[in-house]
């Protein structure tokens, strides 16, 4: 299956070994941090030995079907962020996160809505997802606001993971938001 996807504004791609600059700039940005690990950047030589390599072995995991993936503008070419939509490394093929990280130049342009919606359509209509899940920090209702947006609601309240607990609003936790198939197909009907 090629991994291309479009929406009005952006296409998403899959990643390549050449693309590990685009993603230590992401992870250098204190903004963009701020609810990952407090504002502190990911160690240039974390992305391009363990996460990158991870990120291209799951291409073949599964088969090009699910994965994290390059977003560009279509009008500049220009590498927005990414977007995820994949099953847990060892979970059911009909469970799927759905993730972004996008630069601070995309904030606020509704590109986080914009291709979450696509991810949706394309995990219920083509690839046979049951649910699509996504977790998020308490203090971070940007990213709560794009999954309400899309029809995802509060199925639990989370813990801060152990390696989160120096992050601003740790002490509040987090929230597990979820989608079903039928939900989305009678949001879409």
């Amino acid at each position: 299956m090629s991994w291309y996807l479009e929406t009005d504004r952006l296409g998403l791609r899959q990643l390549g070994a050449d693309d590990a600059d685009l993603l230590i700039e992401l992870d250098s940005d204190p903004a963009v941090m701020r609810y990952l690990s407090g504002g502190e950047p990911t160690a240039p030589e974390e992305i391009r030995d363990l996460a990158l390599p991870s990120i291209l072995a799951g291409y073949d995991r599964w088969a090009g079907r699910f994965g994290l993936f390059a977003a560009d503008e279509k009008a500049t070419g220009a590498f927005v962020g990414w977007f995820c939509l994949r099953p847990e490394r060892e979970g059911p093929l009909d469970e799927a996160e759905l993730g972004y990280r996008l630069r601070q130049a995309a904030w606020g342009k509704g590109y986080a809505t914009e291709m979450s919606s696509a991810l949706l359509e394309r995990a219920f209509t083509e690839l046979d997802v049951r649910v699509v899940w996504g977790a998020t920090m308490a203090l971070n209702r940007p990213s709560q606001h794009v999954m309400e947006k899309v029809g995802m609601t509060v199925a639990e309240k989370l813990p801060t993971p152990d390696d989160m607990l120096a992050v601003e609003g740790a002490e509040l936790g987090g929230f597990r938001y979820e989608i079903t198939q039928d939900e989305w197909r009678a949001r879409h009907a």
